[in-house]
């Protein structure tokens, strides 16, 4: 296993050198989520809700709601506050077990005794084992102040995240006031004592997930599975990013298409854009005679020669070549 931190132990005097491992796992068996049409992957996007853009982590910023109004953290801000980096494990009191509430016990971990001797961490362990004592702490893990408890468990010492007072939420809801009679009483007492026996926490199973995990094995070995490869599909290329994110709306892709076509696009291009459109072919703006049929024009055989009236994109009747326009 990997520590995911190291520190120390520190009651009065005392110092126990320690490093801190996660104790506990998932056996659930963990899914992701395809369409049922092609088996492809289904994504979750960090889209924008102004843009439409989905949006890289480096250009997200942290944000408080407080009714209508929203505070926006950078990293840098964030980063500013004066950050706890204590790698001390601070015992402040040692109180009977019992009254630990087990509801505000969170996230286990074991501590490794570190050093040539752990002759210290041995003398706490049995303290806490032979006085029935938990040990109240405060730590600091990834930056953050924490509540918690050191107990034992068999040859180690394990810690254990407790949750804040104010964490804990009010309730306005309870058992309504019923007699309970001694004859009750003393059923329920009975049918306890017929149930009662040592805890073996090994002697139970997760039956769903024994099942499901034989489902599972059931279709592969039937063959009943699609390629892993192809429920990715084809991988979007880098030319989608832009500004931090990747284009998912119309809008965008019309805005980037006006963009190029202003831009970058000559000869063919332009050509299109001045005589294939109705700005410049309609009989309102340049298919008037009073305009274009003056005798300047007659006579000049650039423009009613071969040239001119060959061509698909000028030689239409409706624009240069018909005799209403260009001839005298």
């Amino acid at each position: 296993m990997r520590a995911i931190w190291s520190g120390e132990i520190t009651f009065g005097l005392v110092n126990v050198p320690v490093k801190l491992y996660g104790a506990t796992r998932s056996h659930d068996i963990s899914f992701h989520q395809v369409h049922d049409d092609d088996h492809g992957r289904i994504r979750y996007e960090r889209r924008c809700e102004v843009c439409g853009r989905e949006i890289d982590y480096e250009h997200i910023d942290k944000a408080y709601e407080d009714g209508d109004k929203t505070v926006v953290l950078s990293d840098e801000e964030l980063d500013a506050l004066p950050a706890e980096e204590n790698d001390e494990i601070d015992v402040v009191q040692f109180v009977p077990s019992d009254q630990v509430d087990p509801i505000l016990l969170g996230t286990s971990y074991f501590l490794e005794p570190v050093g040539r001797s752990s002759k210290a961490y041995v003398l706490l362990r049995r303290t806490l084992e032979e006085t029935e004592r938990t040990a109240i702490v405060t730590f600091t893990l990834r930056t953050k102040t924490r509540l918690g408890v050191l107990r034992v468990h068999e040859d180690l010492l394990a810690l254990q995240t407790l949750r804040w007072p104010t964490d804990l939420k009010d309730v306005d809801f309870g058992p309504s006031r019923s007699k309970v009679s001694a004859k009750e009483m003393e059923m329920s007492a009975a049918l306890v004592e017929q149930f009662s026996d040592d805890f073996h926490p090994e002697q139970f199973t997760d039956e769903y997930q024994a099942e499901l995990r034989r489902l599972l094995e059931a279709k592969l070995e039937e063959g009943d599975t699609v390629d892993t490869d192809a429920t990715f599909g084809k991988q979007s290329s880098g030319e989608d990013s832009e500004e931090g994110g990747k284009v998912i709306s119309l809008m965008d892709a019309l805005e980037r298409s006006v963009r190029r076509r202003r831009g970058g696009d000559t000869g063919a291009g332009d050509d299109g854009e001045k005589s294939g459109g109705t700005t410049k072919s309609g009989g309102s703006k340049k298919s008037g005679g009073a305009k274009k049929s003056g005798s300047k024009k007659a006579g000049d055989t650039k423009k009613s020669g071969s040239k001119k009236s060959g061509s698909i994109k000028k030689s239409g009747t409706a624009k240069r070549s018909g005799a209403s326009k260009k001839s005298a």
